[in-house]
């Protein structure tokens, strides 16, 4: 395994030089000095960052589609053969026998359905709100950003205790005062996976509602003037205008945040643990591949996933595109 990356790291290399080496030809031969410097600077402060991109982000992405093929055991890393489609014939079997697997399919599709519209909808609101000159409106885009400095881990740790069974929770107790008996939010079906999606799309619209002020701002202000002496609303001003100029920084918002929702993982495993009702995708990957130690399933699982995701984004982009 160290001599594959190794070898392939080498390969990445010298295609990179390779392609640095003509670049500085190109210039040489055009007499461009300053061009010659300014390339070679490029390249060298560019180098840090593409080889930790290949070593954290392309090299693993290379493992996983090879192992997705293979009937890897992770106690047995010396002991690999090549199975062809069997982990991906497993994998449709489980989804038929409603299994595990088909849990985590359906939670993950009931999570991104829940969270994408009302994150992206609060972090709309907020940005409106804020983006009013008003008393206090720094003070308020600090608030709704802290969330969003606040690591998962930290913040999944505190709705544990907003949302902890009987009296002892928060939630429960504000509840009791108007008389309602007390409930397991996280242990029932009903519930558990509603309260992770408010949870989610509150600690992450922070974020989402800087990138649309960050939009906002890019908006003339002569067009709601002529809008307005139009005789238009607030509501078509907002739509013909607002929603026109946002369009694509919605576009941006949508798909990272669809994206970001199909990968979830810290809320379910910090919250509930590995239960059916809450188990997703990416915690069933990690399930079958660090506690079964079953790395093909699980990359055979992660490929499916990145094909459903990009495809999603694909059509995304084609439906929203310029026109």
């Amino acid at each position: 395994m160290i001599d594959t990356s190794i070898l392939i790291l080498g390969l990445f290399l010298l295609a990179f030089g390779g392609f640095a080496v003509y670049d500085l030809a190109t210039a040489k031969r055009r007499r461009e000095v300053y061009r010659v410097k300014s390339t070679v600077t490029a390249y060298l402060m560019l180098l840090p960052a593409v080889l930790l991109a290949f070593l954290f982000v392309l090299l693993p992405i290379l493992y996983s589609l090879g192992y997705a093929f293979t009937d890897y055991y992770l106690l047995k890393p010396n002991d690999i053969s090549f199975v062809k489609l069997e982990n991906f014939v497993e994998i449709i079997e489980e989804i038929s026998e409603k299994g595990m697997l088909y849990n985590a399919i359906k939670n993950t599709l009931t999570f991104v359905i829940g969270v994408v519209p009302l994150q992206i909808g609060l972090a709309l609101l907020l940005a409106l709100f804020v983006n009013r000159p008003c008393f206090g409106s720094k003070i308020f885009k600090v608030c709704f950003f802290a969330p969003v400095v606040i690591s998962l881990s930290v913040t999944s740790f505190l709705w544990l205790q907003i949302l902890a069974p009987g009296e002892g929770g928060l939630l429960n107790s504000l509840l009791g005062m108007f008389g309602i008996p007390p409930h397991d939010w996280l242990r029932d079906p009903e519930t558990a996976m509603p309260c992770i999606i408010v949870l989610s799309a509150w600690q992450g619209c922070g974020y989402q509602m800087l990138i649309f002020l960050s939009g906002l701002s890019n908006i003339r202000k002569d067009l709601y003037e002529a809008a307005s002496l139009d005789g238009a609303s607030r509501w078509h001003q907002f739509w013909n205008v607002t929603w026109v100029g946002l369009r694509s920084t919605f576009v941006y918002i949508l798909i990272t945040v669809f994206i970001g929702a199909c990968r979830i993982l810290t809320q379910p495993m910090l919250m509930t643990g590995y239960m059916s009702h809450t188990v997703t995708l990416s915690y069933y990957m990690y399930n079958s591949g660090y506690t079964k130690r079953l790395v093909g399933e699980s990359s055979a699982v992660a490929l499916l996933m990145t094909i459903f995701i990009g495809g999603i984004t694909l059509i995304q982009r084609r439906l929203f595109r310029e026109k």
